[in-house]
């Protein structure tokens, strides 16, 4: 049952795997070719992310969560879709840089029409995708299909805000009194084990709270809550 438990965890991984095996049987230069191409996808990610996630601690840190709800959450209504738009369009990096910060707003009441309009604007109207587009496409092709993509978004982010509600997205998990982690958002990044690990463990890439008898060193956690990047970990108390 472990066994199967655990294929099932990875299913994904697996699958991968066995694609990459499959190509270099039926192809081996297909599978080298592969290789080569996710190589340079891992150490572009290795580059990026970490800034990414010092960006999105910063900002979680620095931007109050009423002035979140206020600009981006289901009450901003037309600022909220502008500011959003906005965001996505001078963002820089992959589409992949984009999801530790949108589970930041998300986990501050930034609604999900919003989130879907940053991700989209994030993925295909960049302003330097815009920029190269005009060089290699024109004017005319690019102001059309902004226009177009725009609207599309729009849409689809109505759609999307509709079916998917906040309690279908990865919610916070009570664990211990007072302390709670976030397993969908937690990365496996480990630094909240390394940071105190009588307190933290990693279980399935996953974060979890070691059971302990109450006493808990509060300048140890809040150095731990403060370091996660994805800001995962919360307590109920002051631990300034």
């Amino acid at each position: 049952m472990k066994f199967i438990k655990k294929i099932k965890e990875n299913l994904f991984v697996i699958t991968i795997v066995i694609a990459y095996i499959a190509m270099f049987i039926a192809r081996p230069d297909m599978g080298i070719t592969s290789i080569k191409n996710s190589i340079y996808y891992i150490r572009e990610m290795l580059m990026i992310m970490p800034v990414i996630f010092v960006l999105t601690a910063l900002l979680d840190m620095w931007v109050p969560k009423e002035k979140i709800m206020k600009y981006l959450g289901k009450e901003s209504k037309a600022k909220g879709v502008v500011l959003s738009f906005a965001l996505g369009s001078v963002s820089a990096g992959p589409i992949y840089a984009a999801f530790p910060m949108c589970v930041m707003l998300h986990k501050k009441g930034a609604s999900i029409r919003n989130l879907v309009i940053i991700l989209s604007s994030w993925a295909v109207i960049k302003i330097p995708m815009l920029l190269n587009e005009v060089k290699f496409l024109g004017m005319k092709f690019m102001v059309i299909r902004w226009i177009l993509t725009t609207m599309a978004i729009i849409i689809f982010s109505w759609i999307t805000a509709r079916i998917v509600k906040n309690a279908d997205l990865p919610q916070t998990e009570e664990v211990q009194k007072g302390l709670s982690v976030n397993t969908g958002a937690c990365m496996g990044c480990t630094l909240c084990t390394k940071n105190y690990p009588d307190l933290f463990g990693m279980y399935n890439k996953k974060v979890f709270i070691k059971s302990h008898d109450g006493k808990i060193d509060r300048k140890q956690l809040l150095h731990t809550i403060t370091s996660c990047p994805v800001k995962a970990i919360e307590y109920g108390e002051d631990v300034n």
